[in-house]
């Protein structure tokens, strides 16, 4: 796929000039034309995460662990101080950003991070109070939980997270560390979502505790998790990276092994062939798959109202792929949908409180990547 340059602002984009088999590429494909236009807003300094405030300001999180709160206007940013140490060398990072379910009343924030502990290394889930004014700072820093075990090297943390419509559990994802093994291991966190409570404890399937797994696993058998959102109907998506290809997005179920690394529609970076989902069918199968890969990063479930034909659809940040991918989502059927390109690796993507579509440039470690609004094409 030839990926075209963002040259202007405002500008619309040109669409893809083929879509890869079983993409439905709706309109765009048959006018030629995206329909969204593009407006650059503030860069940042590789940013990985990003959240609204109730008044329209931005929490935004950058890999080499900077919190930074961005004006409604995208006009001035303000280091947040009071941020753990994190340990960013490889895929680290200060990553996910949640406001709390009561954060009205409480103004606390949920985050993640990767550190260096006993043993290597690992993701942590902490909360903290926003303590805003002129100089805002995080207050009242809680350790909630840590990935088990801490394992070497710096890549597939994941850490993202979601809170559960219940409002009393929230779910926290576990990459395998590229250790491959552990995602199969019941008492490793490591390639598995988590369900916890609001305060951290361990809430995991209860069949799955009964069986002797970590009391804390809700489902197994994942990869690198780098994005989970529920839909209005309490259906709990995820998306993760795949090997070499075999990007997935899944359907969470409780208790469900979704099988890797024993099966993946992608293969080992070495040559080493992995079986297809369909050949074991015991394993959940994802209910989209990539060849070749997106190299998905972050997943929102669009509900606004400024794109009402895509309302209830993921939206999925494409890194190696330069995209943003929508996927079409019918009760709990998906299927591929638009393949946008956007000239650069896209790692978050978030809806505004006016149905804007927002996006996080990578940027890579250590460099700009900008943020972006998307708001339908020809609006005035």
């Amino acid at each position: 796929m030839r990926l075209l340059p963002i040259a202007a602002v405002p500008f619309v984009l040109i669409a893809c000039t083929a879509a890869q088999p079983g993409n439905s590429q709706e309109g765009a494909a048959a006018t030629g034309a995206l329909p969204f236009t593009v407006t650059p807003v503030a860069d940042f300094d590789a940013p990985w995460a990003m959240t609204f405030l109730p008044d329209g300001r931005m929490l935004v999180t950058e890999k080499l662990g900077k919190l930074i709160l961005l004006s409604a206007d995208g006009k001035t940013k303000t280091e947040v101080t009071g941020v753990p140490a994190v340990d960013s060398a490889g895929q680290g990072a200060l990553k996910e950003i949640l406001l709390a379910p009561d954060y009205a009343s409480s103004k606390r924030v949920y985050f993640s991070f990767s550190e260096s502990g006993p043993g290597g290394k690992g993701v942590v889930l902490a909360r903290a109070t926003l303590t805003d004014g002129a100089a805002p700072m995080l207050t009242g820093v809680e350790r909630l939980f840590q990935a088990s075990p801490y394992v070497e090297g710096s890549g597939h943390y994941s850490g993202r997270i979601a809170f559960a419509p219940d409002g009393r559990h929230l779910f926290f994802t576990n990459g395998e560390r590229q250790k491959f093994d552990p995602s199969q291991d019941p008492k490793s966190t490591l390639g598995k979502v988590l369900r916890l409570t609001l305060d951290g404890k361990p809430a995991g399937d209860p069949g799955l505790t009964a069986k002797g797994f970590h009391p804390a696993i809700w489902s197994y058998g994942h990869r690198n998790l780098l994005g989970i959102a529920f839909d209005s109907a309490g259906n709990l998506w995820e998306q993760e990276m795949g090997p070499k290809d075999g990007d997935e997005v899944n359907l969470i179920l409780p208790g469900r092994n979704y099988g890797y690394p024993i099966v993946s529609d992608g293969d080992h970076y070495d040559g080493r062939v992995i079986p297809d989902h369909d050949t074991r069918p015991e394993f959940e199968a994802p209910k989209v798959s990539w060849k070749p890969a997106i190299s998905p990063g972050g997943l929102m479930v669009y509900s606004g109202k400024m794109f009402p034909q895509w309302k209830g659809d993921l939206f999925i940040g494409g890194l190696s792929s330069q995209a943003l991918v929508r996927v079409d989502v019918t009760g709990t059927s998906a299927a591929k949908g638009d393949q946008w390109p956007m000239g650069a690796r896209i790692r978050e993507v978030e809806e505004g409180p006016d149905g804007a579509i927002w996006v996080l440039e990578d940027g890579g470690r250590g460099s700009q990547g900008r943020l972006l609004k998307l708001t339908p094409a020809g609006a005035r």
